[in-house]
C-alpha cells in the first residue's frame, strides 16, 4: 500500500483540474515553485532543487502551503528503487504541515489561511494538494513544526493503541522501538489510556527520551534484559505488545505476552523481518487508516494528552540530501522534519 502511495506523487506535483484564481483567495499563489525532486533513482545525491509547476487542487481537494514536512524511511527506499513506473521528477513527502492557499470546488471546513497538517504526497515542495478528508486543522498546543510530522506517526501510533490492540486501563503494554515517532506518540496515547507501559529503547538516550514521556519501565532492546524487565512490570504476562522495529528483540518482547488467549500483538507494515506467529495471541500487522473521523480522533487525544511530537532533527528543503544521509545514518529519535517555509 505503501509503495502504491509514493507512486502517485511526481504525477501528484503536476497534474490538476483548472480551477479560479479566486479561490486562492487574497493570498497570491505563484505559477511555479520550489521542489526538492529526483530525475533517477539513487543515493541521497540524487535529489536536488526543481522548478516546478504549482499544482491545482481538483473538486475535493485543498492547496496547501508547505511550512514542514517529515522524512519517512520508505521515501528513502523509493528513492533508491524507484523502478520504470516512476513518473519523474518524483517529490516525495508523505504528510506535512502548512497553510490553505486554495480550495477545490465541494470542500468545506476550511478557508484560505487556515494551519492544518495532513497526509498526501509531493510535501517536499513550496506547494501540494491534498484530499479535503485527509487534511485536519492544528490540534491546541501542536505548533506547525510539530505538526509536520505528526498526521502518519499520529495516526499509525493512535489506531494501533485504541483500535488493533483494544488498549484498556488498567492493562499493560510493551512497546518496542519506543524512541522513534509512533513508539514516541505511543507511549503517550497508551498513558492517556490509562495502560502499563514498558518501552524499549535502543540507546541511552533514547531510554531517557521515552521515560520524559510517561514510560513506567525502560529498557535497551539491543544490551538489556528484556525478560527480567517484563517479569518486573508484569509478572504474569503483558497483554499487549506494539512491535515498532523487527528482529531478535521482538520475539522476546513476543514472549513476554500472556499465553492465555487474551494476549494480542500489533507490528507495524514495514517491519523487517516479520515476528513469527504464535499459539493463543492474537498477532495482527496493521498500516494507519486516514480520514476525516480518524483525524478528528487524533486531533482529541492529541489536546487530551498535551501531546509532545519528538524531533529528531531539522533541515532546510535546500537540504533534502543532508536530510536523507541522516535518515539513513539510523538511531533517531523522534523524525527527521525538512522546514519549508
Amino acid at each position: 500500500m505503501i509503495r502504491q502511495t509514493l507512486l502517485t506523487i511526481g504525477a501528484a506535483v503536476i497534474l490538476g483540474a483548472p480551477w479560479s484564481s479566486a479561490d486562492a483567495g487574497p493570498a497570491p499563489v505563484p505559477k511555479t515553485m520550489l521542489a526538492a525532486a529526483f530525475d533517477r533513482g539513487g543515493g541521497p545525491e540524487v535529489l536536488s532543487i526543481h522548478r516546478m509547476p504549482v499544482p491545482k487542487p481538483n473538486a475535493g481537494e485543498v492547496l496547501i502551503a508547505v511550512h514542514a514536512t517529515g522524512v519517512n524511511v520508505w521515501e528513502a527506499a523509493y528513492r533508491q528503487h524507484a523502478g520504470n513506473d516512476a513518473h519523474f521528477p518524483v517529490v516525495l513527502g508523505s504528510d506535512g504541515s502548512g497553510t490553505i492557499a486554495g480550495i477545490g470546488t465541494g470542500v468545506s471546513g476550511f478557508k484560505v489561511g487556515d494551519e492544518v497538517y495532513a497526509r498526501s504526497g509531493g510535501f517536499y515542495a513550496e506547494y501540494t494538494t491534498a484530499r479535503a478528508e485527509d487534511v485536519a486543522h492544528l490540534p491546541k498546543g501542536i505548533g506547525l513544526t510539530e505538526a509536520g510530522i505528526l498526521a502518519i506517526s499520529g495516526l499509525s501510533a493512535l489506531q494501533g493503541v485504541d483500535d488493533v490492540l483494544q488498549l484498556r486501563a488498567g492493562e499493560t503494554l510493551l512497546i518496542h522501538g519506543a524512541a522513534g515517532a509512533v513508539g514516541a506518540l505511543a507511549v503517550q496515547f497508551a498513558k492517556l489510556r490509562g495502560a502499563r507501559v514498558l518501552a524499549t529503547a535502543s540507546s541511552e538516550e533514547g531510554m531517557a527520551l521515552v521515560s520524559r514521556l510517561g514510560a513506567d519501565a525502560v529498557v535497551n532492546g539491543r544490551t538489556g534484559d528484556i525478560a527480567a524487565a517484563a517479569q518486573r512490570l508484569a509478572p504474569h504476562g503483558f497483554d499487549a505488545v506494539l512491535g515498532l522495529a523487527g528482529g531478535d528483540a521482538l520475539e522476546r518482547c513476543i514472549d513476554a505476552v500472556r499465553q492465555d488467549g487474551r494476549g494480542r500483538v500489533a507490528y507495524l507494515t514495514g517491519i523487517e523481518p516479520l515476528p513469527k506467529p504464535r499459539l493463543w495471541i492474537r498477532m495482527t500487522l496493521y498500516s494507519f487508516i486516514s480520514g476525516t473521523q480518524e483525524f478528528t480522533r487524533l486531533n482529541e487525544a492529541a489536546e487530551q494528552a498535551k501531546l509532545q511530537v519528538p524531533i529528531a532533527a531539522q533541515y532546510s528543503l535546500a537540504d533534502a540530501v543532508e536530510a536523507h544521509k541522516r535518515l539513513e545514518a539510523g538511531h533517531l529519535l523522534g523524525k527527521i522534519v525538512l522546514r519549508v517555509h
